[in-house]
C-alpha cells in the first residue's frame, strides 16, 4: 500500500503517522511518499517496518520501491503510461514546483525551492492525454497557481500548434477547451485572477476557487507574511459574485498564530460572516522546525487555540448549512465518486463535502435533485 503523506504542521505529521499505522496494520507492506518523507528519522522510529520512504512527487523512487517488493513481469505496452494513484476518472495536473512566498508559519520554499513553472505545452499535453485516457475532472495545484510562469517571464509555448503563454489565465483558456471540469486550487488573490472569474460564469472552467486566506486582520497577516487586506477581499468577492453568481470559494485560516489576541479573532470570526465563504479549513496554529513563525512573541496557549477553532468552525458550519438549504428543490450535475456519492461544482475530492443519493456509477456524470442539505452534504435522488 502507498501512503501519501502531509508534514507542515504538527496535526498533519500525526494524521500521517496515524494513516501509516492504519495501512500497516490492514495491510502489512507500505511505501511511504510525500512532504513528510523528508523526515525519514520520524518515520522509521514510529514505524520501522515500512517498506520504503520517499519524498513529495517522487514518482520514480516510489515505483521502484514498488516493483523491489512485488515485481511485475514486463509489458511492452502498460509500462510505457504514467503512473496515476486517483480514481480514473479525476486527476491532479501539476504546473510548478516550489514558492517565492515566504511565509513565516511555511517551509516549503526551505524544501522545494522557489517557483519552476512547467513549460506550457507539457502542462497541455499531459493533461490532453488523461482526458483521453478517460479523466472527467482535471484539479489544477501548485503552491502557487497564481503565479504560473512568473519565473520564465510567462514564456510563450506551443499546444495544438499555436503559441500559448505560460500564464494562468491562458492556461485556463486552453484547459477550457478539453470539455472536462477544470478546477483551481492554491490561487493566490493577485490581480489577474479577475480575469478568470469570466470563463467561470462562461462555464468554460468550474466556478470554483480555493484560495488561502489565512487570516483577516492587518497585524496577524504582516506577521504571517502574507500580502491582502480584509476589506479589499470582501469587495473582490462581491465583484466575483456579481459576474459569476454560481461562484463556489473555498479558503484555508489559522486560528492561534503567535500574538494573536481575543480581538483579532473576533475580528476574524466578523470577516467570516462577512465573506459567506463555501468552504472553509481551518487549523490551530502549531510550530514547525524551520518556520519563521517559531521565533514571533506571545504564543498562543494550546487550550486557547484549540477553543478558537471549535468556534471558528461553529461559526462556518452555520454559514455552509445556510448556503446549502439554499440548493435545495434544485438539480445539480454531479460526477459519481461511488455508487450513492458524488460531488457538484462546488465539491472538490476529499476536502469538500459530497452529494449522496442512491445508485449511479463511478465516473459517470449525472443529474440529482436536491431533497435537504446538511452542514457540509447535501442528498437527493438520481434524475
Amino acid at each position: 500500500m502507498i501512503v501519501n503523506t502531509c508534514g507542515f504542521i504538527d496535526a498533519a505529521v500525526e494524521e500521517s503517522l496515524g494513516a501509516i499505522g492504519e495501512a500497516l496494520a490492514g495491510n502489512g507492506k507500505v511505501v511511504v511518499t510525500g512532504c513528510l518523507g523528508v523526515k525519514q528519522d520520524l518515520i522509521k522510529k514510529n514505524h520501522p517496518s515500512v517498506l520504503a520512504i520517499t519524498g513529495p512527487h517522487d514518482t520514480p523512487a516510489v515505483m521502484k520501491a514498488v516493483h523491489a517488493h512485488l515485481p511485475k513481469p514486463h509489458d511492452p505496452y502498460t509500462d510505457l503510461i504514467g503512473v496515476k494513484l486517483t480514481p480514473p476518472h479525476y486527476a491532479y495536473l501539476k504546473i510548478a514546483e516550489g514558492c517565492n512566498h515566504r511565509c513565516s508559519f511555511c517551509i516549503i520554499p526551505s524544501m522545494r525551492g522557489d517557483l519552476v513553472s512547467r513549460p506550457i505545452g507539457e502542462v497541455m499535453q499531459e493533461a490532453e492525454n488523461l482526458v483521453k485516457a478517460g479523466v472527467k475532472e482535471l484539479l489544477v495545484i501548485s503552491q502557487d497557481t497564481s503565479a504560473y510562469g512568473v519565473d520564465i517571464k510567462y514564456r510563450t509555448g506551443f499546444w495544438r500548434g499555436r503559441p500559448v503563454k505560460t500564464r494562468m489565465t491562458q492556461l485556463c483558456e486552453s484547459l477550457g477547451e478539453l470539455g472536462v471540469w477544470v478546477r483551481l486550487h492554491y490561487v493566490y488573490p493577485y490581480p489577474h485572477v479577475d480575469d478568470v472569474i469570466p470563463l467561470m460564469a462562461e462555464g468554460r472552467i468550474l466556478p470554483y476557487l480555493d484560495v488561502p486566506f489565512q487570516h483577516a486582520t492587518p497585524r496577524i497577516l504582516k506577521l504571517m507574511r502574507r500580502p491582502a487586506s480584509a476589506e479589499k477581499v470582501l469587495q473582490r468577492l462581491e465583484e466575483w459574485r456579481r459576474i459569476c453568481p454560481e461562484l463556489t470559494v473555498r479558503s484555508t485560516f489559522i486560528v492561534g498564530f503567535p500574538g494573536e489576541t481575543e480581538a483579532e479573532f473576533s475580528e476574524l470570526l466578523r470577516f467570516l460572516g462577512e465573506a459567506q465563504l463555501d468552504r472553509v479549513g481551518c487549523f490551530a496554529y502549531s510550530p514547525v522546525d524551520g518556520a519563521a513563525a517559531n521565533e514571533l512573541p506571545d504564543a498562543v496557549a494550546e487550550e486557547v487555540k484549540a477553543f478558537r477553532k471549535e468556534r471558528f468552525m461553529l461559526t462556518q458550519a452555520k454559514i455552509s448549512a445556510s448556503k446549502l438549504q439554499r440548493k435545495v428543490g434544485r438539480t445539480l450535475r454531479v460526477l459519481v465518486d461511488a455508487p450513492g456519492v458524488g460531488r457538484s461544482s462546488a465539491d472538490a475530492p476529499e476536502i469538500d463535502g459530497v452529494v449522496r443519493f442512491k445508485g449511479g456509477k463511478a465516473g459517470e456524470f449525472r443529474d440529482v435533485t436536491v431533497d435537504r442539505a446538511g452542514e457540509h452534504d447535501l442528498y437527493g435522488r438520481l434524475q
